[in-house]
């Protein structure tokens, strides 16, 4: 009964004015937030915190997760959904930076078909190598495993997650900037690349640091560097990559946006929320678990951030001629 009243009160103020609003709108409908990758990884792990975390200022929020195509099928389906705030969703550096350089078709528009939000996180990637390999080669610094490469020209490989992925885009720029050689060997996956290091089939990866971090921990794989361009609080003992090469900096990164011609009132409620629910002690203690740093933003930072990537990423993408098709 109480339902069906404000039901009726929504229906009576869209009469009067026109259009209902966001909030008259979400009273009866709860906020898909789609996901772009399967259940279970940070990316979806963050998106389940976030939506516990503002239940109390937005109401239910539903995961929707769509996974395929590297994020693609996902990330179109928030492209093509109605710009009424109830639809949201995850960008991240793969389907907004880099998937727009290596796919020749693209079902949607990177840089026009989403409204920014703000953004969420950023993990950083780490260099590591088997702890065992490493000992065995003497290599416990960027510099020495430059210079072993250096050494021994065609004797190193390193694994990655697949052609394109952050991973094989770290590993080719890392080459370029250092002068080295290593055959690149891509993996279906990041899980099945670490496996490979683990069993030394492979001499180094560029891995995701919540993902490495466990067997970092226990001393299987040793940290060479991370890829921010400043030391990471969760290994402050390990130097960026830029100490020794000058500029490097890829990091991952993912946030929230709507699609395309949401009205930017209704963006600013959601900002609202989700900083506030970004910036709570409860947030960042569950983050750290995932070594995964909040980053809460206005509409405009996270916007002007991800037009920034998406130029970056044209000119990483280009150099290692890395295509997906």
């Amino acid at each position: 009964m109480k339902f069906q009243r404000r039901s009726l009160a929504c229906l009576i103020a869209a009469a009067i004015v026109g259009t209902p609003s966001f909030a008259q709108v979400q009273n009866q409908r709860p906020i898909r937030l789609v996901v772009p990758y399967a259940p279970g990884g940070p990316i979806d792990v963050t998106a389940r915190i976030l939506a516990e975390g503002v239940k109390n200022s937005l109401g239910t929020v539903i995961i929707d997760n769509k996974p395929g195509a590297g994020g693609n099928i996902g990330a179109d389906a928030i492209a093509k959904s109605a710009p009424d705030g109830l639809t949201i969703g995850i960008a991240a550096t793969a389907t907004n930076a880099v998937n727009p350089w290596l796919y020749s078709k693209m079902p949607f528009n990177a840089a026009s078909d989403f409204a920014a939000i703000t953004q969420m996180v950023r993990v950083p990637n780490v260099l590591v190598m088997n702890a065992q390999a490493a000992e065995r080669l003497n290599i416990h610094t960027l510099a020495q495993l430059i210079a072993y490469a250096k050494a021994n020209p065609g004797k190193l490989n390193y694994g990655s997650g697949g052609n394109g992925s952050a991973g094989h885009l770290a590993g080719e720029i890392f080459k370029k900037e250092a002068g080295i050689f290593a055959v690149h060997i891509p993996y279906n996956g990041g899980n099945p690349a670490q496996l490979a290091l683990l069993s030394q089939q492979v001499d180094f990866n560029f891995d995701n640091l919540a993902t490495a971090a466990p067997n970092i921990r226990s001393g299987k794989l040793k940290a060479i560097a991370v890829t921010t361009a400043q030391r990471s609080s969760a290994l402050p003992d390990v130097p960026p990559v830029a100490d020794t090469l000058k500029g490097f900096a890829i990091d991952t990164w993912w946030g929230l946006v709507a699609p395309a011609g949401t009205p930017d009132d209704v963006v600013a409620r959601l900002n609202q929320a989700f900083v506030a629910a970004l910036n709570s002690p409860e947030t960042k203690t569950r983050f750290n678990t995932l070594l995964a740093e909040p980053v809460a933003s206005t509409p405009a930072q996270f916007g002007a951030f991800m037009k920034s990537e998406l130029a970056k990423y044209e000119k990483v993408v280009k150099a290692t001629g890395a295509k997906v098709d």
